[in-house]
């Protein structure tokens, strides 16, 4: 990795508008994120085993029952079109 970072070809890029001050601060602060990466990815984690969760939980789910009455009639009343118990809408994709 070279030791600098093109902060103006970056905030082309992103269409940033940076004072020399700020390109100056940006440029330290995503060598420090570089370095930082670099060092993560020295760690030897070929012993260690890839989680699911990081949490180890299980997720909790609810029973699959009917909790409510079919109220397709009341719902649709307020529609503006309505067949067969379907909502009518405009196409909108030819």
């Amino acid at each position: 990795m070279s030791d600098s970072i093109d902060i103006a070809h970056l905030s082309k890029l992103a269409q940033l508008a940076l004072e020399p001050t700020e390109a100056e601060h940006a440029q330290a602060d995503l060598m420090r994120i570089i370095d930082m990466v670099d060092a993560m990815q020295a760690v030897d984690t070929n012993a260690v085993a890839p989680l699911s969760n990081p949490l180890d939980a299980s997720a909790r789910l609810r029973p699959d029952v009917v909790t409510e009455d079919d109220n397709r009639e009341a719902n649709q009343a307020s529609a503006p079109l309505t067949a067969d118990g379907l909502y009518l809408v405009p196409r909108v994709v030819e």
